[in-house]
């Protein structure tokens, strides 16, 4: 790495008093820490009542050839040029060449709007939309857009205002490049020499001015952005985009803005009242107001505090004028990083500069949750989230964690949990943690609890792990319709009362619909139900996961369903837990994929999770599919082609409970009965156990009826990713699932590679799920990771003991914050809600 170097300008007014140094200190402090981790290149500015108490320059103008910045050198103010734009049309307001209330039309005769005036234009009430998705699509390969372009762009396509004029308030750069437009044609200057005739020059400032791509000379001052995610620095500076003026690309320096800042209100450049009016909040049509005024954020919790922040390609910028106190702080910066804005706007605010230390993870083999090839590489963590991977260097007293040449992964993904369920007693979820898993996906099989409530249970009970879910179908009918009135698909009204609750929890974060249709909740509504809830949860942009109606006898028709509600309501459709639960249909997974990659082809987004064992963990009931519970002919036909009674445990039965851990067959042979006789007794002194007990669980029973074969194929397809389908004991799936992929699938059959089983567990999982900035290892994203010591990793929970820890599992962060160790919990909690 080029040795970085820093250009120091610090000046210090001995009339200051001890307090102010002692803030000044603390500044200086923290951009200096800021500065040595690679966190800001820029520069501060910092002043009260008239007289600059702090000024530094951190860094450099240039990444390519290392020239030190100085406090003159000139940055891309972004954004924070709107206010330079405000004051043009306040100047020729004062000359009488427009009003703020004239019909923009009257100089941009082009516009296809009617009614917008240049006051909604300044105050970002126009409803006009952002330029910048309008340019990506008609710009030809070589095009570079201009404020004239941009105004043909918008007669000719006419693209239709975001709402009415003045109804709200949105930001939109549009704006200001049109504001642009208007005081070019009114005076017939460019904007260039209009802003150093009528600004700077009377301000005498040096180091502001117009720059953009089309010009062709580079001013000597010029601060060139870039970015910094890797060992390397790269340019990350102008675009095809910056050929326009007005929402950005006005150049200043700190010192230059402070004489600016200084001068706003004074009647240097406009009269007094007429400035006073850029710092009121505009008024919507509906009587109420929002804080911004003329390029000016008016800071609600602070009267007399007036900011502006820009944001583009590698510039992030902060001007804070506290007029008050006469306070003034500016922050210009070059590198890509919010953390200067976020340290001076605290530091004027009298907020603490609390600056989150970083972590370095060296000598790990990083997957990356992609598939691609493992790579010996660093990983840096700053807070929550990673800002770095590759070949990379500590910093002075950073935190380093020697990863021992073991496999470091995105932290696991659970697609399909019910882990969620015992997060209030057991918070620290170790089923999930023991194997890596940093993210359940609760809400699963038709039943959920509502976004709001686990919000609140992971406030009052912070856990360790994070949190997604869906909203469970059979829990709103029910909700809905009543528990007595399932047994039937529901009426028109009642459809649509369970249409809005969806849309709710979909609005809540909720990440899409969930249904058990093999269950007797979901079981009797019909397609048209559950395509029309889809069809909701499309509108919403959430997606779709099932328990198919069926995973034996009717499963052809239950796939037939699943491929149709993704084909109507036209979103992504996931199989929950894919299995060939059919003994007469074992061997036969290669045909159920052709089925799935055949609607695929057709454009249907199609998926599945499976769990890599060959015993499910459910009711008795589910082995009725005609749900005659009191039939021998149905019981016997299950236990001759739904399940193996002598390898099926029943894990919990209330009413004897010393039948609890045996199989059907040895309970059977306990009875002197045949196993379909036994299965009959126990499902019905089940119910009766539940009518005298309601609330309770009956039974749950561990039903063996999948064949290795068929989970190799199903889990081996590009599309499946893995799942637990598991709670905190009773399966060994609960505690093993994804400790079991890697040891038997990966390490012993090596079906798949070690990248393609963690793509399964992460990255597709993230993909599949719809949960963002979560399952890669790349900067940007959520430091849930999990280091593997992959001569060790092995799954040891059995049905005897179902909560037994992994082995091999070394190490699992949870949004940064290290909570596993060994087999030991550090009694950390920083799991999170995971939103859509």
């Amino acid at each position: 790495m080029a040795k970085q170097v820093i250009f120091l300008f610090f000046i210090a007014i001995a009339s200051t008093t001890q307090a102010q140094q002692l803030d000044v200190k603390k500044l200086d402090s923290a951009f200096t820490g800021l500065n040595k981790t690679h966190r800001f290149n820029g520069t501060v500015l910092y002043a009260e009542k008239g007289k600059v108490l702090y000024s530094k320059a951190f860094g450099v103008t240039d990444c390519r050839t290392n020239e030190p910045l100085k406090t003159t050198s000139s940055f891309n103010l972004a954004s924070v040029t709107k206010q330079f734009i405000g004051m043009g049309i306040m100047i020729l307001k004062e000359r009488g060449q427009l009003q703020f209330d004239d019909d923009c039309k009257k100089y941009i005769p082009e516009l296809p709007y009617d009614g917008i005036t240049i006051r909604n234009l300044m105050t970002h009430t126009s409803g006009i939309p952002e330029y910048f998705d309008l340019f990506k699509m008609y710009k030809t390969p070589l095009d570079t857009l201009t404020n004239e372009k941009l105004i043909s762009l918008y007669g000719t396509y006419k693209p239709v205002l975001d709402f009415a004029t003045g109804s709200k308030w949105n930001y939109c750069n549009t704006n200001y490049v049109l504001l642009v437009s208007i005081i070019e044609r009114i005076s017939k200057q460019t904007i260039d020499v209009f802003v150093k005739k009528n600004i700077t020059a009377p301000l005498g400032l040096k180091d502001t001015y117009v720059y953009h791509v089309l010009m062709p000379a580079v001013p000597a001052n010029h601060v060139y952005g870039f970015e910094e995610t890797g060992e390397k620095k790269k340019l990350n500076d102008l675009t095809p985009f910056d050929g326009v003026v007005g929402d950005g690309n006005i150049y200043s320096s700190v010192e230059d803005l402070y004489k600016w800042e200084q001068s706003l209100g004074t009647g240097k450049l406009v009269k007094k009242e007429t400035f006073t009016e850029a710092l009121l909040p505009v008024k919507l049509k509906d009587g109420t107001t929002y804080p911004y005024g003329f390029g000016w954020f008016i800071e609600k919790d602070k009267e007399g505090a007036y900011s502006h922040t820009g944001g583009w390609v590698g510039f992030a910028n902060l001007i804070y004028r506290d007029t008050k106190s006469k306070r003034t702080i500016i922050q210009l910066s070059s590198g890509s990083n919010g953390w200067g804005i976020r340290t001076a706007r605290n530091f004027i605010q009298g907020k603490p500069l609390d600056i989150a230390p970083t972590m370095l993870i060296k000598n790990v083999a990083v997957m990356d949750g992609t598939g691609a090839p493992a790579k010996n590489e660093s990983v840096r963590i700053q807070g929550k989230k990673i800002i770095a991977v590759g070949n990379l260097q500590p910093f002075e007293g950073e935190e380093i964690i020697d990863g021992e040449g073991k496999i470091l992964s995105p932290g696991f993904i659970d697609s399909h949990s019910h882990v969620e369920s015992s997060l209030k007693n057991y918070p620290e979820g170790i089923a999930a943690l023991n194997q890596g898993i940093t993210t359940i996906v609760g809400g699963q099989d038709g039943e959920s609890d509502p976004v709001d409530s686990l919000k609140a249970e992971i406030k009052a009970t912070p856990i360790a792990i994070n949190l997604a879910t869906y909203t469970g179908h059979a829990t709103i009918r029910q909700q809905v319709m009543g528990a007595a009135n399932l047994s039937r698909p529901a009426k028109p009204e009642e459809l649509e009362k369970i249409k809005q609750i969806l849309k709710a929890e979909l609005q809540k974060g909720s990440l899409g619909l969930s249904t058990g249709l093999e269950y007797e909740e979901g079981f009797y509504s019909n397609r048209f139900e559950v395509i029309e809830l889809a069809k909701t949860a499309a509108a919403e942009k959430g997606r779709y996961i099932s328990h198919i109606r069926s995973e034996d006898i009717n499963m052809t028709d239950a796939i037939d369903e699943i491929i149709q509600i993704g084909k109507e309501a036209k979103l992504p459709v996931q199989i929950s837990h894919m299995k060939i639960a059919l003994k007469d249909d074992w061997g036969t997974a290669n045909k159920l994929l052709a089925t799935l990659q055949h609607a695929r082809a057709e454009g249907i987004d199609i998926t599945a999770d499976c769990y890599p064992y060959d015993a499910w963990h459910s009711t008795m009931r589910v082995l009725f599919p005609k749900k005659d519970f009191t039939s021998l002919a149905s019981a016997t036909y299950a236990t001759d082609h739904l399940f193996d009674a002598d390898g099926s445990v029943l894990v919990h039965f209330a009413a004897d409970t010393s039948y609890n851990g045996k199989t059907f067959g040895a309970i059977a042979r306990i009875r002197k009965e045949t196993a379909a006789q036994t299965l009959l007794y126990l499902v019905g002194t089940a119910e009766a156990y539940q009518r005298q007990h309601p609330g309770e669980s009956g039974e749950d029973i561990m039903g063996k009826s999948m064949a290795d074969e068929d989970i190799r194929t199903l889990l081996a397809w590009p599309h499946t990713n893995l799942c637990s389908d598991g709670a905190n004991g009773g399966h060994p799936r609960g505690y093993g699932s994804f400790t079991k992929l890697l040891n038997q699938y990966v390490k012993q059959q090596k079906i798949m590679s070690w990248e393609a089983a963690i793509n399964k567990m992460t990255g597709l999982a993230a993909e599949h799920t719809g949960i963002t900035n979560r399952g890669i290892i790349a900067p940007g994203y959520y430091a849930d990771l999990v280091l593997i010591d992959p001569d060790t990793v092995k799954d040891n929970s059995t049905i005897q003991n179902s909560k037994a820890l992994s082995d091999g599992i070394k190490k699992v962060w949870v949004n940064g914050v290290l909570v596993y160790i060994d087999k030991t919990f550090l009694n950390k909690y920083p799991g999170e809600f995971v939103g859509r």
